[in-house]
């Protein structure tokens, strides 16, 4: 058996196992060596009672003082004790586990290891397991075990003993980083390092072992992106794109000016789009800078020399928004273009209509979304493609986009705030601009950190800015209520806030759980002002622009990213109307204070960044994956920079030597580059 053996050879894997490890994406014993645990269970040593931390896993040992309680109805009982030792007594409660009153009622020591939460009453422990007697937890202490995403039927259990046998068959022969590499920055062996990420002793020989599997990460996407850009810089513009004067007679009759950093950004763009090279630009620049106007620009001036423009969204909502905005403009300022709109929801009828204006050439500037790539549009001469940066092209989709035609250009806009050194490795496929200037017309978001006393306070400002005819966000963590996490829930919030606001204010409810169909309604419906306050997950960060709305609430917001904050803040301020943004925290810990400070105190998107680079430091590591920006397994921009300026300059020294990557050094490498290419689709997706 070998890391390419099928892993219904491990034993005790039969057919049905099998197929849930499918399910995971698991069909090889070398895919299972590769399947990292998402987190891992640190069995740490019991920590005093009056030392247990809000918002930790902590570990307590004691006796259970006075009788165990079981409240609650049939449904979800509760039951509660009181856990004490010399230092103090704390609150311990379980969902849902009536029978635990008589199985724990027989006295003798008791550890208990689970997450202490703030609740009204003061700090609780939610739900932890159980250690009686409590040498059962000295078996355990000091180890780390690992949890694996799963799903339905499979447990952790089963994968743990799976994985055990498979790292029998780990193979030396597949390590990719050059024997060079290894000693500069003193790795792990590989087949040591694979098997402590799954079963590491201890804190520090986990994060050698992640250390060397996430600059292998990192190493092989920034090679990748070089390898992209050295393709991408042989394609020709082929497109004469002149100056038009009715872009500066636009720019003339607009009732504001360019802010400097608009008008430098637009420089660069239409510097390239003449050049002499296809363009691949990143426009960076915070929720509010203006790069939708600078994105027009650039697609008048495509539309004006006689080409065409394609804008892509990610949602149907924004591409119908943009589509009015841009129609709206081409008439209010006599630009003689025409706009047409291409989403997926649009009937057959409809499509191939469209479809006929975009072949011959009537459209010049066509919105939509992925339906501009996967449907059977044929462009009669597509000069530039707009993207978010949900949707970045290689040369192979230019190609498919282009047909026959030319190789167009590509403008990639993004809002979220990445410190310009993380964004030069990672957009290394693309020439950057920043726009970091706000338009001089923007009032600044007015914000405020509060805990839970201050929502009855919050509801009543809500009510008074609804009866002004403005509209509100509240965004809670979950979609329903959750037995394990203390946390607001969109489901149960939206009832009670409904209840609250009474019958003048109508209180819609969005979740990513929700159709597509059902999302788009509802966001309709709250552009339309047919819902006021509008309760949701954070589906609402990316697809929606509602320059009305003036306030967003964020429940829990402690349990955000300082950056996905900022983006969800800017879903208010997009108007002429004072905007507000209250985060409310239930936890008291002196770190949630300074991090939600930043956001008090500034509404800049870099600046915001680059404190979160800072405060989060080495992070915490033992959750594998924390940012969720880019598609890394267990890498994270953020917390592990520094891993990723050292990839960064890896991969600069190893082209400068073998631009080829065909020394036998590097022979490995150049195989595991190709299949990150193809694995990723990274042609379709970069």
């Amino acid at each position: 058996m070998n890391e390419r053996s099928k892993i219904s050879e491990l034993k005790g894997i039969g057919e049905k196992t099998e197929k849930l490890f499918e399910k995971i994406g698991v069909r090889t014993v070398g895919g299972l060596i590769r399947y990292y645990p998402r987190s891992y269970e640190i069995f740490e040593d019991p920590v005093p009672i009056a030392e247990a931390c809000e918002g930790r896993i902590c570990t307590v040992t004691g006796a259970v003082f006075g009788r165990i309680q079981v409240s609650g109805n049939r449904n979800m009982q509760v039951t509660t004790l009181y856990l004490k030792d010399l230092t103090g007594t704390l609150k311990v409660i379980w969902f849902r586990m009536p029978f635990l009153r008589n199985t724990l009622a027989k006295g003798g020591p008791l550890t208990l290891r689970g997450r202490i939460v703030r609740r009204r009453d003061g700090l609780v422990m939610e739900h932890p397991d159980i250690y009686c007697p409590s040498s059962k937890y000295e078996e355990k202490r000091n180890t780390m075990q690992p949890v694996y995403a799963l799903t339905a039927g499979l447990s952790n259990n089963t994968v743990i003993k799976a994985v055990r046998q498979a790292l029998g068959c780990v193979d030396a022969g597949q390590d990719i980083l050059p024997e060079s590499l290894v000693r500069m920055y003193g790795f792990m062996p590989y087949e040591n390092a694979v098997a402590k990420m799954h079963f590491p002793d201890g804190k520090d020989e986990f994060a050698e072992a992640r250390r060397r599997f996430v600059f292998e990460e990192f190493l092989v996407f920034v090679l990748s992106l070089r390898r992209l850009r050295d393709e991408e810089n042989r394609a020709e513009n082929r497109f004469v794109l002149r100056d038009q004067p009715e872009i500066g007679r636009f720019l003339e009759a607009l009732p504001y000016s360019l802010t400097g950093a608009q008008r430098r950004v637009w420089k660069e763009i239409k510097a390239d789009m003449q050049g002499g090279h296809v363009m691949s630009r990143l426009v960076q620049g915070d929720v509010g800078s203006g790069k939708t106007v600078i994105a027009f620009l650039a697609l008048l001036l495509a539309g004006l020399n006689g080409c065409q423009g394609a804008l892509m969204a990610p949602t149907e909502v924004l591409a119908r928004q943009h589509f009015e905005n841009i129609s709206g403009m081409l008439d209010k300022y006599g630009l003689p273009l025409k706009a047409e709109l291409l989403t997926g929801s649009m009937t057959a009828k409809q499509k191939k209509e469209a479809y006929g204006r975009i072949e011959s050439g009537e459209s010049s500037i066509i919105i939509g979304t992925h339906a501009l790539i996967q449907e059977k549009a044929v462009y009669k001469n597509l000069a530039l493609v707009v993207t978010d940066e949900q949707h970045r092209f290689g040369v192979k989709q230019r190609e498919a986009l282009a047909g026959k035609g030319n190789t167009p250009h590509i403008l990639v806009m993004s809002a979220t705030p990445i410190p310009r050194t993380l964004a030069i490795i990672l957009y290394g496929d693309l020439d950057i601009s920043v726009i970091d200037e706000m338009p001089k017309n923007r009032l600044p978001i007015k914000n405020c950190v509060v805990d839970t006393s201050y929502r009855k306070t919050a509801y009543e400002f809500m009510r008074k800015q609804t009866a002004a005819g403005r509209q509100c966000y509240v965004i809670c963590p979950m979609v329903e209520e959750s037995e394990a996490l203390d946390a607001e829930n969109v489901l149960d919030y939206s009832q009670m806030l409904a209840e609250a606001m009474g019958g003048q204010v109508r209180v819609g409810c969005l979740h990513g759980r929700m159709k597509q169909q059902e999302k788009d309604e509802i966001m309709d419906a709250f552009g339309k002002n047919e819902i006021q306050i509008l309760v949701s997950t954070t589906v609402i960060e990316v697809g929606i622009d509602v320059p009305n709305a003036s306030v967003i609430m964020i429940e829990n917001a402690e349990r955000f990213g300082l950056a996905q904050l900022h983006q969800l803040r800017g879903r208010v301020g997009r108007g002429k109307y004072q905007s507000y943004c209250i985060f409310m925290t239930g936890s008291k810990a002196k770190e949630t204070k300074e991090r939600l400070d930043i956001l008090n105190r500034s509404n800049d998107g870099f600046f915001i960044a680059g404190e979160d680079l800072r405060l989060r430091g080495p992070g915490d590591l033992f959750g594998i994956r924390q940012s969720g920006l880019m598609n890394f397994k267990l890498g994270d921009v953020f917390q592990d920079s520094s891993i990723l300026r050292q990839a960064a300059e890896a991969a600069g020294e190893i082209l400068r030597a073998d631009p080829e990557l065909s020394s036998p050094e590097n022979k490995k490498l150049s195989a595991a580059l190709e299949r990150y290419i193809t694995d990723q689709n990274l042609e379709a997706t970069l």
